[in-house]
């Protein structure tokens, strides 16, 4: 005769086939809305990024919103300014470097045909199949290109109309997040926001710093050296290795090494010495003073933290990583407790023992009850 089931079975089966349908349903949900996840995400943390300069503005007697759009349109206004001072300079010469790109190519073919008798389209074949391939593009998916100019138009506005919301609202936000919260966890919410909106400006202001004194410099020598369109080349250089993360030094700089090296051997290896002497300096002397009160991230964490969510949320999500990554560890290195570390052989350093850590709050921690008084703190008069 079979045994009955006992009753819980079907609960528990019942129950684990909704979790799974609901976590099907969210996870398709989230599909559907990536794009409007990370709208809301990137919109986070520009306005983190922003909070800085509105609150000080706001201790000088502005109103939230004011000084929101003020930082918006001096923003606006910087960039705008740069584009007018450098926007001519800079377009003609990319104009020419583009005119230049099928002399670049048609060199680059005959040195690999002549070094390695490789097989390689000439300048007209690949010019006709590329033109070919892009006409019968367009032409196939005019409407598609027409929407999506549309739709990066829409959420370029609507990105900006959530940095203000966010920015302009940032307290009362923060207040709707914090009221059904206990007091103690009002507290966890409130020091992330204060510890992300930290890393990010840090992070942010850091990086255009670095891009600046990179584009400069790289600038300088380009025109000193003599390489042609030296404007463009140095913004790429300078933008490129400081906002993409981990590999962005590299392609930083391939783009002047290549030009250069176009032009003279002897100019592209005047730019390889100083790209690499450059980043040596910058790694060593220049980034530390910058970013060590914004990113104290361990390398190898950096470079996994950039695979994943670069896999996961694409470039916005590379780029994010270091920030998201640096707030996690300092939010989670306040409420975890360190201890001495052992005198232990895989501890060592240069065949020295690592200094010991402790925790600040175990240093403060009033001594346990079982504990004995030290000698010097014996009352007077009692054996020491």
């Amino acid at each position: 005769m079979d045994q009955a089931a006992p009753p819980w079975l079907t609960r528990a089966a019942i129950k684990v086939v909704l979790v799974v349908a609901c976590a099907i349903i969210t996870w398709f949900v989230i599909g559907e809305l990536s794009s409007l996840i990370m709208m809301v995400v990137t919109s986070l943390f520009i306005a983190l990024a922003m909070e800085p300069p509105v609150d000080w503005l706001v201790a000088k007697g502005w109103k939230r919103g004011l000084a929101t759009g003020l930082v918006m349109m001096a923003l606006a206004l910087t960039v705008a300014g740069l584009i007018a001072a450098f926007g001519s300079m800079f377009v003609s010469q990319v104009i020419e470097l583009v005119e230049r790109i099928p002399d670049i190519y048609g060199t680059v073919t005959k040195w690999l045909v002549d070094r390695f008798g490789a097989r390689i389209p000439t300048q007209n074949e690949a010019l006709q199949q590329l033109v070919s391939e892009w006409g019968s593009t367009l032409a196939a998916n005019a409407w598609a290109v027409g929407t999506h100019v549309f739709s990066g138009v829409v959420s370029f506005l609507g990105l900006v109309l959530l940095v203000f919301y966010i920015s302009a609202q940032g307290p009362r936000l923060r207040a709707t997040i914090c009221s059904p919260l206990q007091p103690e966890h009002q507290r966890i919410v409130l020091k992330v926001w204060s510890t992300a909106q930290e890393k990010t400006a840090g992070y942010i202001s850091s990086r255009v710093i670095l891009a600046l004194i990179n584009s400069t410099l790289t600038f300088v020598f380009l025109v000193i050296v003599g390489v042609d369109y030296a404007l463009p080349l140095a913004l790429f250089c300078g933008v490129v290795s400081q906002f993409v993360p981990t590999v962005g030094t590299y392609l930083g700089g391939a783009g002047p090494v290549l030009v250069a090296l176009i032009e003279s051997p002897v100019k592209g290896l005047a730019v390889v010495i100083f790209i690499v002497a450059y980043q040596q300096v910058e790694n060593l002397l220049v980034a530390p003073k910058l970013t060590s009160k914004t990113m104290e991230i361990n390398p190898a964490v950096a470079f996994v933290s950039v695979l994943a969510l670069g896999t996961v949320l694409g470039p916005i999500g590379a780029f994010l990583s270091l920030p998201l990554v640096a707030t996690c560890q300092a939010v989670i290195s306040t409420y975890v407790h360190r201890y001495e570390l052992v005198d232990d052989d895989l501890l060592r350093q240069d065949g020295q023992a690592p200094p010991p850590k402790t925790s600040p709050a175990a240093d403060d921690a009033p001594d346990a009850p079982g504990d004995a008084p030290a000698a010097d703190d014996a009352p007077d008069g009692a054996p020491a």
